[in-house]
């Protein structure tokens, strides 16, 4: 398969009509791996508002269940991904999703914010650690799909352009950044939950180099002190090898979300075979006899296979740390 193959397909679809078509082919082929760092990485930065992070902090659901509702999350999103809007599975999804935020009394603004750094965050990353950026077509696809879930989230005033969801999510972080002890305790949460899947050292490594990659704006609201200025270069400056790597690599004739790790959503979640649609029906919090308090990394020494990734920035910094070690070496 030519190395610009799904480009060249993205480029014969309208991104005004096919843009879930565009973003699957984005999300799935194109940018899997850096899709899923920077939705995560777009979901951790939602922390630092204190109406957010206090809000995640007071259910407890992404402090005591950090890997449990990052999977809920991952699993909602990747139903309408793959089976579209209005497809039985995606509508599902989307009504659970509504059903659980409709408990909490969530702003109008907070969740059109929320929706803007899934709209930014990514453009951005790739930008920065791609191994290319989007293309004209995908950014403006991208656009119209979370327009389109915004509007059956029942959002009002969601932006039109990139630009305006731009505008909007960098106006608002200035606005609402801050520290707030609930923020702190979900960030500190998702980090430590990055840590566990490694052993005690080389968690504690990821640990440090996910802080790397936090701008000054989102560290300061966290109340994170500022990394050695040449750690921070190392795990940027191998980020960004690991993108030129990608470009050099053939492109393979198919992959999925690198979440799924290869599975479905519903193989992942215990909800289904390979093959079976992803269901919401299973999020929520688990039944106490259904959780366990052992660490990942004692999980996989005692033999579990269905290991999920952390959370970005954790994931990211699993990828930082690693070039950092390798470049060590």
């Amino acid at each position: 398969m030519k190395r610009h193959h799904w480009l060249e397909r993205i480029r014969q679809l309208d991104p005004e009509t096919d843009f879930a078509e565009i973003y699957r082919i984005s999300s799935w082929y194109e940018f899997p791996w850096d899709t899923n760092q920077s939705l995560g990485f777009a979901l951790y930065r939602t922390y630092a508002v204190p109406s957010i992070g206090r809000l995640l902090a007071r259910t407890g659901e992404f402090t005591a269940r950090t890997q449990k509702r990052y999977d809920d999350t991952v699993l909602i999103l990747e139903a309408v991904v793959e089976h579209g809007f209005d497809s039985e599975q995606g509508r599902e999804a989307i009504r659970r999703m509504n059903r659980m935020h409709r408990r909490y009394g969530i702003s109008n603004e907070d969740f059109v914010y929320v929706l803007a750094t899934f709209v930014v965050v990514p453009k951005r990353w790739l930008d920065d650690y791609g191994w290319r950026p989007y293309s004209a077509h995908e950014v403006r696809a991208s656009v119209n799909y979370y327009r389109e879930l915004g509007r059956h989230m029942g959002l009002k005033d969601v932006p039109e352009t990139y630009e305006g969801f731009e505008r909007l999510l960098d106006a608002y972080e200035r606005a609402h950044f801050a520290f707030d002890q609930g923020g702190r305790d979900v960030s500190d949460a998702t980090l430590d939950l990055t840590a566990s899947w490694y052993p005690r050292p080389l968690g504690a490594q990821m640990r440090r180099s996910s802080l790397c990659l936090l701008d000054d704006p989102l560290r300061e609201a966290f109340g994170y002190p500022k990394p050695p200025a040449a750690l921070t270069a190392l795990v940027r400056g191998g980020m960004r090898l690991r993108g030129r790597f990608v470009r050099l690599l053939p492109r393979a004739a198919g992959r999925t979300w690198p979440a799924t790790g290869g599975r479905s959503a519903a193989t992942r979640a215990g909800t289904g075979s390979p093959n079976s649609a992803p269901s919401s029906r299973g999020t929520g919090p688990p039944p106490a006899a259904a959780r366990s308090h052992r660490t990942g990394w004692a999980r996989r020494r005692a033999g579990r296979t269905d290991r999920r990734p952390p959370p970005v920035p954790a994931g990211a910094g699993r990828a930082a740390g690693q070039a950092t070690a390798g470049a060590r070496r």
